[in-house]
């Protein structure tokens, strides 16, 4: 059989991973130096968890998960002998992939209430799972990096959470441009326009903007019944050069001044901060999941950056308030407000700007080279002492030719290499090869360890 990968999945490499993982401690010092704790959820959640939470479009990107055994023993036979998929679905699979990780949070908080105090705050870096067409930028199984707080309906969270986008890739090295918005702006769009009960249709079709422009947004608002004057008023509210003009279209609008109101209070809170970023309020910004309420967040890359200004990738992070998501789990007027890390995504462009070309790794420092057998034994003990000293190394595990052993060194990136022949076993004095300058000396091992120390 002829292996491959699934599709939308990658294999990472241990440089790969290192990679990640200074990404990922990056931001556990942000998320931990603004008072949020760790938080991990398992991989499958309840189907009836995580549908109906994310949009219908969201819904058809759940992988659902074959019940146990003999999933058809159960089946609906009508939805089968239909071929109705959706009808079919409720009784052969019960359980889902995580689509992302606000949802589960939801449901912890629910389930264990009683031994949390309020407002609480956690962060979640685990893979989450889209049924997705892959592309570049968007796959199948990905990391997210959540951090949310709930229990408290303050818009200080809301500056915080800016914030923490801007320290966060300010460490990082990565310039971004951070998009606010608030969902009842949106809403009061729908009702300016003069069609309120079809604000979630005009939210979907808006988050598309940026793919199918306004031709296509247009389209799409008139096959919902959206006549010509209502789109002009749709793009109106969008292409608002300033809060103040958005007021004056929204006079007598309570939900959209609303909106507006919240955004203003972020904004003080931030007044006197200094961003390393831009903050940039987007009238056009919409998320399309169902469950943001306030406040919305999206963060991209700043291709105003000279460095930067190359760069094809879509979001990078985005999130926002969610006023009930509780709710439908069956506790009430539990307020939240969170952003998310799109890790792959950071990782690619990272990596498309050799950001990590910096950044010194946690991988073992020396490489003990033996030129014979005796030469192995003698080195594998004097590893030890460098070993006890706290200092990551490692030993190639049999003799071999100088040039193969310096090859192989080449390969795995080692800074330093410790190499022990006849003569060096005689003096006790080690050859020490510094791998990026050439240089070599000899020394004792007591000597190596004060240096590698």
């Amino acid at each position: 059989m002829k292996p491959k990968l699934v599709r939308g999945t990658r294999d990472f490499s241990s440089e790969v991973v290192n990679k990640r993982n200074y990404i990922f401690s990056t931001l556990r010092k942000v998320f931990t130096k603004y008072g949020f704790n760790p938080l991990e959820t398992p991989a499958m959640e309840e189907l009836s968890t995580l549908t109906g939470k994310y949009g219908d479009e969201g819904d058809q990107l759940l992988f659902k998960i074959l019940n146990n055994g003999d999933y058809l023993a159960k089946a609906d036979t009508d939805a089968l002998a239909n071929k109705d998929s959706k009808g079919l679905t409720a009784s052969i699979s019960q359980r889902a992939l995580r689509y992302d990780l606000t949802v589960p949070f939801a449901r912890y908080v629910v389930l264990n209430q009683n031994n949390i105090s309020f407002p609480f705050k956690r962060y979640q870096i685990q893979p989450v799972w889209r049924a997705d067409k892959p592309q570049k930028g968007r796959y199948r199984e990905f990391y997210q990096c959540d951090v949310d707080v709930i229990g408290s309906d303050s818009l200080l969270y809301e500056a915080e959470l800016c914030q923490i986008y801007d320290e966060a890739f300010a460490q990082l090295n990565l310039g971004v441009v951070i998009r606010l918005n608030n969902r009842k702006i949106l809403d009061g769009l729908a009702q300016y326009a003069g069609y309120p009960e079809l604000f979630a249709k005009i939210t979907v079709a808006i988050d598309k903007l940026d793919k199918i422009g306004w031709d296509g947004v247009e389209q799409e608002l008139s096959r919902m019944g959206i006549d010509q004057a209502g789109f002009e008023k749709v793009k109106q509210v969008i292409n608002a050069p300033n809060i103040a003009t958005l007021k004056t279209l929204f006079e007598g609008i309570e939900i959209g001044l609303k909106g507006i109101e919240e955004l203003e209070t972020v904004l003080e809170f931030l007044e006197g901060y200094n961003f390393s970023n831009q903050l940039k309020v987007d009238f056009a910004l919409a998320r399309g999941l169902s469950y943001y309420t306030g406040c919305i967040y999206e963060v991209e890359v700043d291709t105003s950056i000279e460095s930067q200004k190359n760069i094809k990738m879509g979001s990078i992070g985005g999130g926002g308030r969610y006023a009930d998501l509780t709710g439908i789990f069956g506790l009430k007027d539990m307020s939240g407000v969170g952003v998310s890390f799109g890790a792959a995504r950071i990782y690619d462009v990272m990596e498309e700007l050799n950001l990590f070309d910096t950044v010194e790794f946690n991988t073992s420092k020396v490489l003990f080279l033996a030129m014979d057998k005796d030469a192995l034994k003698y080195g594998f003990k004097a590893l030890q002492k460098v070993r006890a000293a706290g200092i990551s190394s490692t030993i190639y595990p049999k003799a071999w030719k100088f040039q193969k052993l310096m090859k192989y060194a080449d390969k795995v990136k080692v800074p330093y290499v410790i190499i022990i022949g006849d003569k060096e076993m005689e003096s006790g004095q080690l050859g020490f090869k510094n791998m990026q300058t050439g240089e070599q000396q000899a020394l004792s091992i007591e000597d190596i360890i004060k240096i590698l120390s």
